[in-house]
């Protein structure tokens, strides 16, 4: 539940801080005429939309199971995660490339450009309070791992999606800023364009990223090694295994499914068996809360 509420919080915190900002954005961009000013009120709009949809997700994945869908529902939530990172690519990424070639050309010069670095500046401050909001509840789930091995791990893909977004968001800001100022510095447009173009290309690489990660997820990703060796210790430890075979974890959401193919010693009969698969996957749920569902295979032979 606590792993739910942060993912909850940190959409909270980037929807209004997108919000706010794609609003102020869009006027500035109608005033100014700037491509980059342009392109980076897209990007946000697009993002109070993309925080939309992880909603959607996070709720859709918490259905009950039923005869249909035995294991529930919980990989709903990759897969909007991964229509996130389609949008984040075409919303934001291609029509920035777009925006900034048509302006390659282009003669005309900005208008009001100080409005434009003054929204700029403003927006950049409450898109590093939307990063440094969901750093929180990230840093809340990772403990001792690091932020890489964390994004390496994890199945939070919406936590995942929300802090590349505000990564994506916050480099956009300066890249529009710089080039901006220098089109007002030089009396060049040319730089404006540049700036969409450099802002269409970061948020192109940072989707394929985000969408690579999620990929692994919806195709069935194991859990973590460490998460995995808890599970093959707590095995191996019970007095009546002899030997584990196979193991096997995936990840559905927050919930985990383990298949255990094992060998067990000094048991005869089935209700012996039965006692000592109870008591492994009794262990092996209260030493992993993340674990759902075990299927547990007694057998001679691999």
């Amino acid at each position: 539940m606590s792993h739910e509420s942060s993912s909850i919080k940190s959409i909270i915190y980037a929807f209004l801080a997108n919000l706010g900002i794609a609003i102020i954005k869009t006027i500035a961009a109608i005033i100014t005429g700037s491509g980059s000013m342009l392109a980076e009120s897209i990007h946000s709009f697009a993002d109070c939309g993309n925080q939309g949809l992880l909603f959607l997700g996070i709720r859709r994945s918490k259905k009950n199971p039923n005869p249909d869908h035995p294991m529930g529902y919980g990989k709903e939530i990759y897969f909007w995660s991964f229509i996130v990172a389609i949008i984040l690519f075409s919303m934001g990424g291609v029509f920035s490339i777009y925006e900034g070639i048509h302006k390659l050309n282009s003669t005309e010069l900005l208008t009001n450009p100080y409005m434009a670095i003054i929204v700029l500046a403003i927006s950049i401050v409450l898109e590093g309070a939307s990063l440094m909001g969901c750093l929180k509840e990230v840093n809340k789930i990772r403990a001792n791992q690091s932020l890489f091995r964390w994004l390496q791990d994890s199945n939070k893909s919406e936590l995942i999606v929300v802090l590349g977004e505000d990564i994506a968001a916050l480099l956009g800001l300066t890249f529009a800023l710089i080039a901006i100022t220098l089109s007002v510095i030089t009396g060049n447009p040319i730089y404006d364009a540049i700036g969409s173009i450099g802002i269409g290309v970061l948020l192109t690489i940072i989707s394929f990223l985000i969408g690579f990660k999620v990929k692994g997820l919806l195709i069935g990703k194991s859990l973590p090694p460490d998460e995995r060796e808890i599970i093959m210790n707590t095995i191996i430890n019970n007095p009546k295994v002899e030997k584990v075979f196979n193991l096997i974890t995936v990840q559905f959401g927050d919930n985990t499914m383990v298949a255990v193919k094992a060998k067990f010693k000094d048991a005869k009969t089935i209700d012996e068996i039965s006692e000592e698969i109870n008591t492994c996957e009794k262990e092996i749920k209260n030493n992993l809360l993340s674990v759902k569902w075990i299927f547990f295979e007694p057998d001679n032979k691999e």
